[in-house]
């Protein structure tokens, strides 16, 4: 089945009192079939306005306000604010960062750097010394920053893109990338492919990446966790159990809202919300 254009929000039971009255409009767009599709990225600032001026004003994301949140909208993907200091970045931890494509690597980390926002490419590349950094055998460039509340983010450059930004991969640092990959295979459905040097699995309206390294869960951190909207979240709930996976937070439904989710920690640590009907918001 194919998603529909869906607004994925998170820590549901305390915003049941304010979605009818403040609904936000759709933001992404799935990007092929299958029953999982990339939902939202949650993470906890302890300098909101800052945070939201990044991935909105910076970045170019639409700010949005759903109930007492803000999210930020980027095609594939929202990115929901909470105010609250995070135990450390998300380098790390099982996400070590989030990468999204924009047109003009290298206009854009003049701006950010410029705005003061920190430039980290070279930790991420074999030139140490580059802000931008220009892939073998790629015709591309990439970049990585850090968000005001610890995000590493990697802009990916496609120079065909007409939007100023757009949702590209979520990047694993675990012991096995392999298992991880085939994990994800496997339970959601994800396509596996390789992406360059990488293992890789795609779902529609994001990339799953995997690369070697030892972390900790996500939890806490500033990206706390990552969401995915789901068809029929209560049969993946049962072949996810079946499988060994323990839910933290069971499923939960909101009749009057039409509304599903469930939470679960994956094997490497990183913290999954399920959602079914947040499309319908």
């Amino acid at each position: 089945m194919r998603l529909r254009r869906l607004a994925p929000i998170v820590a549901l039971p305390m915003l049941l009192g304010s979605l009818a009255a403040a609904p936000l409009s759709a933001q992404l767009e799935s990007a092929g079939e299958g029953p999982v599709a990339m939902g939202h990225l949650h993470v906890n600032t302890a300098d909101a306005e800052a945070s939201l001026r990044f991935w909105s004003e910076l970045l170019g994301g639409e700010p949005k306000r759903l109930g007492p949140l803000e999210v930020v909208a980027l095609p594939d993907l929202l990115v929901v604010l909470t105010r609250r200091e995070p135990s450390a970045g998300s380098v790390g931890s099982s996400v070590n960062h989030v990468g999204v494509q924009v047109p003009d690597v290298a206009a854009l980390v003049e701006r950010l750097r410029a705005a003061g926002v920190p430039v980290r490419t070279g930790e991420h590349v074999p030139t140490p010394d580059v802000d931008v950094f220009e892939v073998p055998d790629q015709d591309t460039r990439v970049a990585f920053v850090d968000s005001p509340e610890g995000t590493r983010v990697e802009l990916f450059e496609n120079r065909a893109l007409e939007r100023p930004v757009e949702n590209h991969h979520l990047h694993f640092f675990v012991d096995d990338p392999i298992a991880a990959r085939d994990w994800y295979v496997e339970r959601f459905g994800a396509v596996a492919r390789r992406r360059g040097s990488f293992e890789s699995a795609d779902l529609p309206g994001v990339n799953l990446t995997f690369s070697q390294g030892e972390t900790v869960g996500t939890e806490g951190r500033a990206i706390d966790h990552i969401g995915f909207e789901v068809d029929d979240l209560e049969g993946l709930v049962e072949r996810l159990e079946a499988s060994g996976v323990v839910f933290t937070r069971p499923l939960t439904r909101i009749d009057a809202l039409g509304l599903a989710f469930a939470f679960f920690t994956d094997p490497w640590g990183t913290y999954v919300e399920l959602t079914e009907g947040l499309d319908a918001l």
